[in-house]
Order: structure tokens, then C-alpha cells, then sequence
């Protein structure tokens, strides 16, 4: 029945292919002028929807704004994506708008649902975006999500990854009510990490992007960010007695698959970010905080009036 709703809903603003919705809403503008993304700044969206960033060894200096009003908004090597939710159409859509290193547009894709995670692979090729679909949360039950990547090198765009093959536990698997978001890559731009729900249960996914396969490695993950190395992955895990959100986060070694909870102790509901080895960033109640991954120390104020954050590193 929700499926039905869902293809329901999409079928009145979906025209001329899957990537082209034809609705009359507010687009959004790419900016205008000389702005150029920076290495080594910590970009973010600030408390009036507007993209800023920092510089990353002194967070609590000068802003500089983008001219750019995004709902996520993420940045990798000369790629970036602003998800944005449309303004005027009677059911929920979005835009996903990438642009280059200079804030030029290059793409433009419609979206139905309501932003809810972006991300961009290291090497800055791979993309990937979720909106909610139906429900407004990952509180809500029977919600669903729709998670797409697009390869910037092909062009190639995958606008719901929900047909990927699926395999739990090593065996094939089909359900109806499979569900993906959260999606973060490898060094590769193939290998990537990404949170499935079905039939009440949530798992890591380990996915290959050129055999089209994801493969179950364990259970619990949400919203995973690989580290910088390659071998950690930051999420949030279901926690009810949480205060503020039923999540907290943790760090999971992928080699053992040890998992060591942060000394975040409030609840966090977002897909936290790695600024190098040692750190990871994420937002809760409109600010921006760091902690260390080991699961050591105490959470620390980074950008006061902030979501969305992300270190744009310097090559190598």
C-alpha cells in the first residue's frame, strides 16, 4: 500500500524520464561572481539556510558566505551538491544541484521527497543524495527513502539505488519494502557504505558500484561516513534513552567489526562527518560539535549556528 502511494504521488510531478519532474516551484539559483570553493575550510549551512565556511584552523573566525541557500550541501575535490526542497509544489520535491569547484552549475536534478542526506566521494566523481519520500524522519515508521548517485565522469544518474542487487547474510534477497540511504564512498568511487532497512531490521551494507551488488556486514549502522583511511565507519545507532534523539553515535572498526560509542551523550540525528582521522563533526540542535572517534574526551563546540558541515581537503 505505501509503495502504491508512493508511486502514486511521484507519477503527478514525474514527467519525460527519471530524472525530469515538471513542476512550477522555485528553483534554485547557482551563485553568481568569482566565489571559489577553498581547500582546507570547513564548509557548512548557517541558521538562515545559507552555505558559509570557515577557515579550518580557526573555526570561530570570519565567515564567508556563498550566496547559496541549500537544505545539505556537501564538497569533495572539484565537485559539489546543494540539496535543496522546492518552494510551491503541492507534493514535496527536490533539486539536487551540482556544480564545480568555481559555483558553476553543471547539472540539474529533480527530485521528489524532502532532502535528507548528500554527500561527495574523495576523489570528487561519485555523488549521492537520499530524500524522504514519504514521512519526514527516521523516526517516523513505514517512512521511506530514496537514494540516488550520480557518476560525474559517465554522467550516469541513479535516481532510487532500491534495485541494486541485495544480499543478507550472503544469500539474495528480495522485499518490497527495502530502503537505502546514507550512502559514503571509498578511495575507489566503487566500494561504497550505505544503511538498508527492511522488514524492521537495519544493516551496513558494503556495495560495489560496478557490479551493481550490496552485500549485508552487519546490523544496527545508520548514516555511516567512512574515515579518511578507509578503515572506520562513524553512524549513529538506536539508543531510546538518548536525550533529544534515540541515536548515538559510535565508531565501528571494519576489520573486527568493534564498535566504541563517543562521548557524545545527547542524541544526534545526522550523518556525521570525519575532519581527519582522529575527529569527526556533526550537528545537533543548530550547532556544530567535534569529538574525538575513539570514543575519548568531551564534545566541543565547533561553529555555533550551523548544520551540514564538511571539510573540503587539500589534495593529498
Amino acid at each position: 500500500m505505501r509503495r502504491a502511494w508512493i508511486t502514486a504521488a511521484v507519477a503527478l510531478v514525474l514527467t519525460g524520464g527519471a530524472t525530469a519532474y515538471a513542476v512550477s516551484v522555485r528553483q534554485p539559483a547557482a551563485p553568481t561572481g568569482s566565489t571559489t570553493l577553498a581547500d582546507d575550510r570547513i564548509y557548512f549551512r548557517d541558521s538562515a539556510g545559507q552555505v558559509a565556511s570557515v577557515r579550518a584552523t580557526d573555526p570561530s573566525g570570519p565567515r564567508q558566505p556563498l550566496g547559496l541557500r541549500c537544505d545539505r550541501f556537501a564538497v569533495a575535490a572539484s565537485s559539489a551538491i546543494c540539496l535543496t526542497g522546492d518552494v510551491g509544489a503541492s507534493l514535496p520535491t527536490a533539486t539536487a544541484l551540482i556544480l564545480d569547484r568555481d559555483l558553476h552549475e553543471t547539472r540539474r536534478i529533480r527530485l521528489a521527497g524532502v532532502p535528507s542526506r548528500a554527500q561527495v566521494s574523495r576523489s570528487g566523481r561519485m555523488l549521492s543524495w537520499t530524500v524522504f519520500v514519504t514521512g519526514d524522519s527516521y523516526r517516523t515508521s513505514g517512512f521511506s527513502t530514496w537514494t540516488g548517485i550520480l557518476d560525474t565522469r559517465t554522467g550516469y544518474a541513479v535516481i532510487n539505488m532500491e534495485n541494486i542487487q541485495l544480499y543478507v547474510d550472503g544469500r539474495r534477497y528480495y522485499s518490497p519494502d527495502v530502503n537505502y540511504w546514507g550512502v559514503t564512498f571509498a578511495a575507489d568511487d566503487s566500494t561504497f557504505y550505505a544503511t538498508v532497512s527492511t522488514r524492521g531490521r537495519t544493516y551496513l551494507v558494503r556495495g560495489d558500484y560496478a557490479k551493481w551488488e550490496a552485500h549485508t556486514v552487519t546490523t544496527g549502522v545508520e548514516c555511516p561516513s567512512l574515515s579518511p583511511d578507509g578503515t572506520r565507519i562513524v553512524y549513529k545507532r538506536r539508543d531510546d534513552a538518548a536525550p533529544g534523539a534515540p541515536w548515538r553515535l559510535a565508531v565501528l572498526e571494519l576489520a573486527g567489526l568493534r564498535s566504541v560509542d563517543l562521548a557524545e551523550t545527547q542524541g544526534v540525528d545526522d550523518q556525521a562527518v570525519w575532519l581527519d582521522p582522529a575527529t569527526v563533526a556533526y550537528a545537533r540542535n543548530g550547532r556544530i560539535f567535534t569529538v574525538p572517534a575513539d570514543g575519548t574526551g568531551t564534545p566541543r563546540e565547533l561553529i555555533s549556528g550551523g548544520t551540514s558541515p564538511v571539510l573540503l581537503r587539500a589534495p593529498g
